[in-house]
């Protein structure tokens, strides 16, 4: 969304807080993270799936309302729900669920119609359950507390490119239409065939008319599986911003965003060029934190944990746990490229296991209990281990001289082929072979890369500084 001569926008979450990064640019290009709409993790009623937030300006309320989707606790319906701030750098308030049909409400977007009625529209996850996937509207009050008045169905996956689906709705007004981009066929995993369609209407409730010619966006030379995005104004022209896979970076980096603009046939219909480039300077993508003065907000944690840390000029104290399917307590964030080496300086203890790993989901599944595989300390021994369904295997380990710091190192190749090993004053010592990881993606989510403190709870880890270096 623009507010003036800003930019914001967000992006889904899955199981990890903060939930629901808010950021920021002035020129849709370069962005900054500045706020998240839940930072002290889930509301009280949700308990997962945290997906597709979109984010509305009520320019006569001069209020933000961030909608989203989550799992109800209660009905463990998929449902749309809504929360609202003053700014987009301010504290947001939940107001709650809106919608949780049978088969799943999920993905959210908010218009007005010809008459400058406020409605909410949303799909219906009927494809969870073999089913059509319809795409509804309905009015919504203008304190967005409640839906009133009948739902209508504006269109569903009725053609053979959609596959079992259509899903992601946004929409736009130019040329006397209502525009909606929309998604279709499957968005995730090393399968995904994911791409954008267009349709449009006079009116906001329909008849809509799906472009002959779709999908508009489909697979180029350097994304695939491109899908979900918002439509929005710069100097003139509509650009589209929506996620894909980088074909360099796969299912291993998780899903990015890309700007494209949007151009016009002669019959206006909206078209894009489909030849979004990627360039960057991988040198900016590396990261450090030495922890010294607070927890850079790039960590993320499990939103099913309470954690509890310090920072301060000792570095990061980590409460230890058995939770997250026995890996313990998780700090993570994602990763950015296919080749990196994972760095931490820890002092080791005799009751924790202090470590990193690459966390993703046992056996690429949706919905799949978190799994990972790093490099521990514990006392005096190195452990290089994997955890699967809170099975932990012992891959190599190593004993050590006790009392000193140790630098852990976690190197990754390609994405997917671990090697891990260990600085111990002047010794440098390997553990093991090089270890596949592709079993672990998760759902096409992308590897996160996580600092471990696994041990009683009155005990903690205690890491001196982390380095990720592209």
């Amino acid at each position: 969304m623009k507010i003036g001569k800003y930019y914001y926008a967000s992006a889904t979450s899955n199981e990890w807080a903060p939930l629901f990064p808010i950021f920021k640019s002035d020129d849709l290009v370069n962005w900054e993270l500045v706020n998240y709409v839940f930072p002290d993790g889930a509301p009280t009623w949700a308990k997962n799936n945290f997906w597709a937030p979109e984010l509305s300006y009520d320019e006569d309320q001069k209020r933000i309302y961030a909608y989203y989707t989550a799992r109800d606790k209660e009905s463990n319906r998929l449902s749309v729900a809504v929360a609202s701030a003053s700014t987009p750098e301010s504290k947001f308030t939940d107001h709650g669920p809106l919608v949780a049909q049978e088969y799943g409400s999920i993905d959210a977007f908010e218009a007005r119609d010809e008459n400058g009625k406020l409605y909410i529209l949303w799909k219906e996850d009927g494809n969870s359950k073999g089913q059509k996937t319809p795409i509804w509207a309905q009015e919504i009050t203008e304190d967005r507390s409640k839906l009133i008045g009948e739902r209508h169905e504006l269109f569903h996956n009725d053609q053979e490119w959609e596959g079992g689906l259509v899903e992601g709705i946004a929409i736009f007004r130019k040329n006397g239409y209502f525009y909606a981009t929309y998604s279709a066929r499957g968005c995730c995993e090393i399968s995904c065939d994911y791409v954008t369609g267009v349709a449009r209407s006079k009116s906001l409730l329909g008849p809509w008319e799906k472009y002959e010619m779709n999908p508009v966006i489909k697979d180029n030379e350097n994304w695939k599986c491109p899908g979900h995005g918002t439509v929005v104004e710069k100097d003139g022209e509509l650009w589209l911003l929506n996620h894909a896979y980088n074909q360099e970076g796969s299912v291993y980096v998780g899903r990015q965003g890309v700007l494209q603009k949007v151009e016009w046939t002669d019959d206006f219909w909206p078209v894009f060029a489909n030849d979004e480039e990627y360039s960057r300077s991988k040198s900016s993508l590396d990261f450090i934190d030495n922890f010294k003065s607070r927890l850079d907000p790039v960590w993320q944690w499990r939103v099913t944990q309470d954690i509890h840390f310090d920072t301060g000029k000792e570095g990061l104290k980590l409460q230890a746990s058995e939770e997250n399917e026995k890996l313990g307590t998780l700090l993570v964030q994602g990763t950015k490229s296919l080749d990196y080496q994972y760095e931490a300086i820890i002092i080791p203890h005799e009751q924790v296991e202090a470590g990193l790993a690459v966390i993703g989901g046992a056996n690429n599944g949706f919905g799949a209990p978190v799994a990972g595989m790093g490099i521990s300390v514990k006392g005096d021994q190195l452990i290089h281990w994997e955890t699967i369904n809170q099975q932990t295997k012992e891959i190599a380990s190593h004993k050590i001289p006790k009392g000193k710091e140790v630098k852990l190192i976690l190197a990754m190749k390609d994405g997917y082929k671990m090697s891990t090993s260990a600085e111990v004053g002047e010794e440098s010592i390997s553990l093991g072979e090089v270890q596949d990881v592709k079993h672990l993606v998760p759902w096409g989510m992308g590897f996160r890369l996580g600092m471990v403190a696994k041990g009683q709870s009155d005990s903690f880890a205690h890491f001196k500084e982390v380095k990720i270096s592209y």
